[in-house]
């Protein structure tokens, strides 16, 4: 059953009956494409942030290419391309940054010069241009036609349409979905689709789902016909004047994406909207006027056919929600386009499909996971001051380390007001406010933003070198904490996670929880802290999605185990270093040596009147402890660990200074390095496999067989040579002149004094390791290769004689 006959429904039920389900329905309140396909401009863009969404926008473009064919029905499809230009160098260094990533998800990308582009756009005032991308495999449809040609697709194959039909109550028990309520009577089904675009989060409400988007005014207008437009010209993107420009039957379309927006439907959405419009707001345009005349200068003497204020859906982080609820079992999320919903309709229509089918996602989507999303993203006021800023952004800069400035200060560890005394600048993660930086004395804690080295970076610099000399504390609090507990929670965890979870109290296990098909669901740390009690430490972003899996497998596996989030209810504060012990020492009559608290163990220690829990583990590199502190008592340890800390010159560290060191020591970062794309042993984390514990693990099989066939990707870590640049992520990995993978995740190693990253090596023939240390490697940089050194190895500590001392 699915809910909307927008593009993206009529997109699900199309997929799914070419799986071989007939049983498929659309719900339409009103009739197709009524609520904001119909207004949609139609652009059809291909490259997109990660590597998989550009693939499903990819599939979208040949999908549509091809249903006239198969349907008979008109879609308007054609292959115009597209243009992006800069008039500054940071445009074109981004510019040139998504062409490289363009070539790693093979696309057709050529840089263009001004004369060029002034070729395709004789219209166009390209003066104070520098450069730009030509995509000539973007185009445009018709949405509406679009959408006709999916529904008639569907209901070829035995797919029903059902219009005039208001949903108004979704059927469950015990936690499965069974159906919809509808103005017309109740209708079960087994499966549920919320593909309700801007209603989406009241329906979900209906299910007691949280469905964070919000809509907001979206604007574009068309011009009368202008005889010297080129017809099928390249859709030209104007992103420094927030603005695009595309042929449309002899008239140009001009659309916006301001850097102000206006938040909609507050007090809902008008029960009988439908084909309907929102007042003009020519004032709140005049900037985009301005920036469209100079662009296009014919526009001052050209009149105004048309003038389009459409509201669109948007999310907290302009990705769109796509996957099952966390909240109830097979009804499942495709909404909150935030723009793009006609250029990736088609794939993500196709990956939900055969995600229902198959009962599990075909491809990692961590970047639109429904799961991503914590509760209090759902809060109306929230998503109404997130959208002010998130509609803008789409064609704002995309700095590395940029922070969300709307929505802020929601959730904030205890010591955040201590730490913003010190100079801390916060970034933003599923809401947490997190200290990335500080600022010394007298400079203000404020990104400034670049592709080169930010102004942060000789200070976390010397943060990251205070922990590899000396020592250092972090505030990690944002971790996601949980607790399994019940006479089962062993036998449970044994059988979710890839190691051996049968080990003493007190042991720390570090271990992936895997699919059937051996793709890294989750990377995490398991502490046994009582016979029949774990503690699960994961990353603030996986926070739900985590703690999904893992109920889900205790729901279908009925045993005695209780799952707790507990993530609230304690502070965790690191102290890493060479010197670490030397500050434990002074603040505990605990016995810390390396003989009695040995690397990978936990025990409750004093500090203080407080009774806390100490484990040795880190994601740094270096001896230290992860302090987790009960909420109530986290400001008085944190107080008496700073007043010991000044004779050892402790220093505050940032996450910055967290993601440096940890790349140094080649240590993973899920849904950067690894996914459920990947395996363990693919990855080099073989050594986190139990192969041989009693009653094996889901993905076992899948492992076995792997390794007995032999990988075709390697994941290896990679030096450049030249101390200048710097690696982000995406950067295509070159091997004698073949390109062979992409960088997962860069940073500047401050230790080694060169920029570092990792990527998978790959080879149908065998990525094996002796493939992967030989050859000459490059890595390509704003178009640009540079040399670099490949290691499967460590980078720092290979050893890992530090973290044991």
């Amino acid at each position: 059953m699915i809910i909307g006959g927008g593009i993206v429904g009529c997109s699900v039920a199309y997929h799914l009956t070419k799986l071989g389900w007939k049983d498929v329905a659309v719900l339409e309140r009103k009739t197709l494409t009524c609520g904001t396909t119909w207004h949609a401009a139609g652009l059809v863009g291909q490259l997109r942030s990660t590597a998989n969404i550009t693939k499903l926008a990819q599939y979208t473009s040949k999908l549509y290419a091809s249903l006239e064919r198969e349907t008979g029905q008109g879609t308007g499809f054609k292959q115009t391309g597209s243009i992006a230009v800069a008039t500054n160098n940071e445009r074109f260094e981004e510019l040139k940054r998504g062409a490289s990533m363009a070539r790693v998800f093979d696309l057709e990308v050529e840089l263009v010069t001004a004369q060029e582009m002034a070729r395709m756009w004789p219209l166009a005032n390209f003066k104070d241009v520098i450069g730009g991308v030509y995509l000539p495999g973007d185009g445009q449809t018709n949405p509406v036609d679009t959408t006709m040609a999916l529904a008639k697709g569907a209901q070829m194959g035995g797919a029903q349409i059902l219009k005039e039909t208001k949903v108004t109550g979704i059927l469950q028990k015990n936690g499965v979905v069974r159906g919809v309520s509808t103005d017309k009577g109740d209708i079960q089904a087994e499966f549920v689709v919320n593909c309700a675009g801007m209603w989406g989060r009241e329906l979900g409400k209906m299910a007691g789902v949280n469905v964070p988007l919000h809509a907001s005014e979206h604007f574009y207008f068309v011009t009368e016909p202008m005889d010297d437009l080129v017809a099928d010209a390249p859709t030209l993107r104007d992103m420094g004047g927030y603005t695009y420009y595309k042929e449309d039957a002899g008239k140009l379309l001009v659309g916006a994406f301001e850097p102000v927006a206006k938040p909609w439907g507050m007090k809902g959405i008008p029960e009988d909207f439908s084909f309907d419009t929102l007042p003009d707001d020519q004032e709140h345009l005049l900037p985009i006027f301005e920036q469209a005349i100079h662009r296009i200068p014919k526009l001052e003497e050209t009149g105004i056919q048309l003038f389009l204020n459409g509201p669109e859906s948007f999310t907290p982080d302009d990705r769109y929600i796509l996957g099952e609820a966390p909240e109830l079992r097979n009804f499942f999320v495709l909404a909150g386009f935030n723009s793009i919903g006609i250029q990736s309709a088609g794939g993500a229509g196709k990956v939900l499909a055969e995600w229902i089918v198959k009962g599990h996602q075909p491809l990692d989507l961590w970047d639109v996971d429904i799961r991503r999303f914590v509760p209090f993203q759902g809060s109306p006021l929230y998503l109404h001051d997130r959208t002010v800023e998130g509609l803008g952004l789409l064609y704002a800069m995309h700095w590395p380390f940029r922070q969300f400035e709307t929505s802020r200060l929601a959730r904030k560890s205890p010591m955040h007001d201590r730490l913003e005394k010190l100079g801390a600048c916060f970034g933003e993660l599923a809401g947490w406010e997190r200290a990335n930086w500080f600022a010394p004395e007298g400079v203000e804690a404020k990104y400034i933003y670049s592709y080169g080295r930010q102004n942060w970076f000789d200070y976390s610099a010397e943060e990251h070198q205070a922990v590899r000399e000396n020592v250092g504390l972090f505030d990690q609090t944002s971790f996601a904490k949980y607790l399994l507990q019940g006479r089962d929670a062993e036998a449970i965890l044994n059988q979710v996670s890839a190691n051996d979870l049968s080990v003493p109290v007190g042991k720390i296990v570090y271990t992936q929880w895997l699919n059937e098909q051996g793709g890294i669901e989750a990377d995490l740390t398991i502490n046994r802290i009582g016979e029949e009690s774990f503690l699960i430490v994961t990353a603030a972003a996986t926070e739900g999605r985590d703690f999904h899996w893992l109920q889900s497998y205790i729901s279908e596996n009925p045993a005695h185990a209780f799952l707790t989030n507990v993530s609230s209810g304690y502070a965790v504060v690191s102290v890493m270093g060479p010197r670490s012990r030397d500050l434990m020492t002074t603040l505990t009559d605990t016995n810390i040596s390396n003989e009695s608290f040995p690397f990978g163990t936990s025990q409750e220690i004093y500090i203080g009147y407080a009774k806390v829990r100490a484990s040795r583990i880190t994601y740094v590199g270096e001896l230290g402890w992860e302090i987790y502190i009960p909420t109530e008592f986290s400001l008085s340890v944190y107080d008496r660990i700073i007043e010991a800390g000044k004779a050892f010159e402790l220093r505050h560290a940032g996450y910055h200074a967290l993601n440096s060191l940890r790349m140094e020591k080649g240590y993973r970062h899920w849904s950067h390095d690894i996914t459920v794309d990947d395996t363990p042993i693919e990855a080099g984390l073989g050594f986190a496999v139990s192969f041989k514990k009693e009653g094996g693990f889901t993905g076992k099989d899948a492992l076995l067989k792997q390794k007995e066939e032999g990988v075709k990707k390697r994941m290896v870590q990679f030096i450049l040579d030249d101390p200048d640049p710097l690696m982000y992520h995406n950067e295509p990995i070159w091997r004698n002149d073949v390109m062979v993978g992409y960088i997962t995740s860069g940073m500047f190693g401050h230790t080694l004094g060169h920029s570092i990253g990792m990527g998978y090596v790959n080879n149908e023939n065998g990525a094996t390791a002796d493939f992967a240390r030989s050859g000459n490697y490059e890595i390509e940089i704003a178009c640009k290769r540079y040399s670099a050194c490949a290691s499967l190895q460590p980078t720092y500590d290979p050893k890992n004689e530090r973290i044991r001392s």
